[in-house]
């Protein structure tokens, strides 16, 4: 384990997971040994963690000093760690009393923080306090739950005088989307990773001065995320927007259906808006209430372009045909609900993602793009042409399902063993749809008044080409291209598939 020293001589230790750009962490408790955190739910996928040992912690040595236990304090080590990794800047995330010790890091120096990201927690270093009634009243959300009576009544016997780990197994149950064995086995190590004097002491008065910083944090420049838990009472969703109110950039997710430990409860739903935050390369828009990821590349200025993948992809898929498009348009590679680095909800189909497109495209105030979209994405995208053709200046389909009736209809797909890169429910819904689709999807192609490009794979794809030609007849203004690489076409024969669209004027 990695060591460093900080300007009072304390021996600091710290943890590094996973590859990349580094994102430093603060484990909240406060005083907590950081291995609660683990890798944050799968985050070391996308960014290097540099999980910090606070003073007295874990393999951290003790200060000779137990006053500098304060978190206000600590702000010197973390300070130290910046320097001793090198960087001029630093991705800062923390969680829970982290959280205000990261808060206070960035007020005190703010030219020090290139991103920072809050997880359930932080509030006191700006003054917002969790009274009691409201903290229990949040509890109630577990009312039907088995454990809760016995649960309920320790906590309403917790007092002033409770020690601190006491207080910290009664509110353990409470602090989870669910009490269950996963839940049961993170909180069960909270006492023995904890330093209690240390805990005491890190909130000690003369630590906080919420007025002061809320008034630095008026000068941060660096975007901030601020996540809460749905579940969690502190800081409830309602008391984290307050929080994140106090910062000039800042934008709140609420993770449904969580409690304090989020990456716990669903290590998926945490890892992808905080890994989509710190990521420069993506943006994200709300669309009904789905965040959506999207890269966007080339001039501003550029006409548009709307690159839409196929199911079991993402936007990263385009990678190549984007960067070559780039060069004098301004396109935008989006991940439809389900896939990537956009919200998983459950809620999924061809036509669930033709509503989404149309969303997309109005959000961002895209005037007439050209759309392209391929096999799950290019139904969609036909789908959207059929209902709003003025929306879009132009389309192409790259080998898309045509929307007759399967003969013999799809069986049920098997999940592969381990993690997706989707939510595997987009399968079975969408397996549906095309087993028996809406026939006004296929008997309306006609409608469709925009000028198409239809690309087929040919005889290698697993789609009927015929139908592909078919589809072409149909549509008003449509051209059919074979570009005989299977399925796949713009992966595979990529400068193939770049001249057809050049052609076709996208």
């Amino acid at each position: 384990m990695p060591h460093f020293t900080t300007d009072d001589g304390t021996r600091l230790a710290y943890r590094t997971l996973g590859t990349g750009e580094p994102l430093v962490v603060l484990p909240g408790g406060p005083m907590r040994d950081a291995t609660y955190l683990g890798d944050l739910g799968g985050l070391s996928a996308h960014r290097r963690l540099i999980v910090l040992d606070q003073r007295g912690v874990g393999g951290s040595g003790a200060p000779a000093d137990p006053a500098s236990y304060r978190c206000d304090r600590q702000v010197a080590d973390v300070e130290a760690l910046r320097a001793h990794l090198g960087l001029d800047r630093i991705d800062l995330l923390g969680h829970s009393a982290g959280a205000a010790l990261a808060t206070l890091y960035a007020a005190a120096h703010p030219d020090r923080i290139r991103s920072l990201v809050l997880v359930t927690g932080g509030t006191r270093a700006v003054g917002i306090e969790i009274p009691d009634a409201e903290w229990d009243a949040a509890t109630e959300v577990f009312a039907d739950q088995d454990w809760y009576p016995a649960a309920w009544a320790a906590l309403e016997s917790l007092g002033p005088d409770t020690p601190l780990p006491e207080q910290s197994g009664i509110t353990m149950p409470f602090a989870y989307g669910r009490w269950d064995d996963a839940a049961r086995a993170h909180a069960a190590d909270a006492a023995t990773q904890t330093n209690w004097e240390a805990a005491s002491a890190f909130y000690a008065p003369g630590a906080l001065d919420p007025e002061a910083t809320r008034a630095a944090l008026r000068g941060l420049d660096a975007p901030v995320l601020v996540l809460a838990g749905g579940y969690d009472p502190g800081p409830s969703p309602a008391r984290a927007a307050e929080f994140a109110a106090c910062f000039p950039h800042a934008e709140l997710v609420v993770q449904p259906g969580a409690g304090h430990f989020p990456w716990v409860d669903d290590p998926g739903g945490f890892v992808r808006p905080v890994a989509a935050f710190l990521d420069p390369a993506v943006a994200t828009v709300t669309v009904d209430g789905v965040r959506l990821a999207y890269r966007v590349s080339g001039p501003e200025d550029a006409p548009p372009v709307v690159l839409v993948h196929s199911r079991g992809e993402n936007g990263t898929d385009w990678s190549e045909i984007a960067a070559a498009l780039s060069a004098d348009r301004r396109v935008y590679a989006v991940d439809l609900r389900g896939h990537g680095l956009s919200d998983h909800p459950g809620h999924y189909g061809f036509d669930v993602f033709r509503d989404e497109l149309r969303g997309f495209v109005t959000a961002l105030g895209l005037v007439r793009p050209a759309v392209v979209g391929h096999s799950m994405g290019g139904a969609a995208v036909c789908l959207l042409a059929q209902s709003e053709p003025e929306l879009m200046d132009r389309l192409v389909l790259e080998d898309v399902p045509v929307f007759f009736p399967l003969d013999p209809p799809r069986g049920r797909a098997e999940r592969p063993e381990g993690p997706l890169g989707f939510d595997w429910a987009v399968v079975p819904a969408t397996d549906a749809q095309v087993n028996e689709p809406d026939p006004a999807w296929r008997t309306e192609l006609a409608v469709i008044s925009r000028p198409t490009l239809v690309i087929g794979g040919g005889t290698s794809s697993h789609l009927p080409q015929e139908q592909l030609a078919w589809m072409a007849e149909e549509i008003q203004d449509a051209r059919l291209v074979t570009i005989k690489a299977g399925h796949l076409v713009h992966a595979k024969r990529p400068k193939q598939f770049l001249a057809a669209l050049r052609e076709f004027g996208v």
